[in-house]
């Protein structure tokens, strides 16, 4: 069994850890409606994609959601 011979120091430990850390989102606007959405993804609220719109949103579930 591997044991190590010397205690791993604070430092060596956190440099190690350094690409450990959460990257910030990547998110444009939406030309439709402007809302933010991620790269190359279908907009959420509108369902627009590259300036098309690809999915019509359900008003049943618009009207919901407003109240």
């Amino acid at each position: 069994m591997a044991v190590p011979k010397k205690k791993t120091s604070q430092s060596r430990r956190n440099m190690r850890r350094s690409h450990h850390a959460l990257k910030p989102v990547n998110s444009n606007e939406c030309s439709n409606c402007g809302s933010r959405k991620l790269p190359h993804h279908v907009c959420t609220s509108c369902g627009h994609y590259n300036g098309r719109q690809v999915f019509a949103q359900n008003v049943a579930t618009e009207e919901a959601a407003a109240e």
